[in-house]
């Protein structure tokens, strides 16, 4: 497979699940990438707030009522946490500056470039189409804790089937335009509605499984849902 770059979107539940930071997954992932790397690979790595971000606003609600605006911040800076492990663990390789702002293109000579969530109204996830549009990359690998997408929700209908490919149409259909703190959707409506304008590829598996991500970097198959463009 010739040289790519790829943007990944890392959930927060995968770096921080409710018993505390999985360094079993951050040691497994970060041997995957490093391996990759030597090939001539290049990665932007997206980090989620996930637990550590619910937690937060959690707390803060039990004492004040508090606004939509100070719900993203909270988030926000529990990206900013889970971004700056991610760009230590990956010292060497990794641009020494943290991508928060995704329309402010850094030029590094660095493998890896690790962003986090940016400003209220933005999802970690937006941040990641943003970035693909910037530095004209096609396809985000978004790693979250499901292993596909479903036609619906499988937790509350018995016969949800499996989706291993849609279409944006569906896609959007099937989780709304809405975007809120918190969200626990496959893939933000407001950055797939973004995604289907600029044509990506997004790809939905569960990071848990490191061997199926490997699968799919060497183009091998793999467990999961692509959402393509409609051709």
């Amino acid at each position: 497979m010739k040289n790519k770059t790829y943007v990944i979107s890392i959930g927060g539940s995968l770096i921080v699940p409710p018993d505390g930071v999985d360094w079993h997954f951050l040691q497994q992932f970060r041997a995957l990438i490093l391996e990759k790397i030597k090939l001539g690979h290049k990665f932007f790595l997206i980090a989620g707030g996930g637990i550590t971000s619910r937690n937060y606003v959690a707390a803060a609600e039990r004492v004040v009522k508090i606004d939509r605006e100070d719900l993203d911040w909270l988030g926000i800076h529990a990206t900013r946490l889970n971004a700056h492990l991610l760009r230590t663990i990956f010292r060497d390789q990794a641009n020494p500056e943290i991508i928060k702002n995704p329309t402010y293109r850094l030029f590094s000579e660095k493998n890896i470039m690790v962003a986090s969530g940016w400003k209220p109204g933005w999802s970690t996830d937006y941040v990641a189409t943003i970035i693909a549009q910037e530095y004209d990359v096609k396809t985000i690998i978004n790693l979250s804790n499901i292993d596909y997408v479903y036609d619906k929700d499988p937790n509350k209908h018995a016969d949800a089937k499996i989706k291993t490919k849609m279409s944006w149409p569906e896609f959007r259909e099937l989780v709304g335009d809405k975007w809120s703190p918190g969200l626990n959707a496959p893939f933000d409506p407001v950055a797939a509605k973004k995604s289907q304008e600029l044509k990506l590829e997004v790809i939905i598996m569960n990071g848990k499984n490191i061997d199926n991500l490997q699968n799919y970097l060497a183009g091998r198959k793999f467990k999961g849902t692509v959402i393509h463009p409609v051709k």
